[in-house]
């Protein structure tokens, strides 16, 4: 996956989650949340709370309730 395809709000893969470093997954992360990225070996599944417990998704590239 090139650099140039990392957008906030983009949907990635269980393998590019594998694939990619805790710097390259935080841009795909809108910056009000970025503080709350805990780090790839935290975000296993692709998820991680936010300090109101909603759940971010890094495959979904959104919110899970949305």
């Amino acid at each position: 996956m090139e650099s140039r395809n990392l957008r906030v709000g983009r949907p990635i893969t269980p393998e590019q989650l594998e694939e990619l470093t805790d710097e390259q997954l935080v841009r795909l992360v809108p910056r009000a949340y970025r503080e709350f990225f805990p780090g790839k070996d935290f975000c296993s599944d692709g998820c991680f709370y936010l300090h109101d417990g909603t759940v971010w998704s890094l495959f979904k590239g959104g919110f899970l309730d949305e």
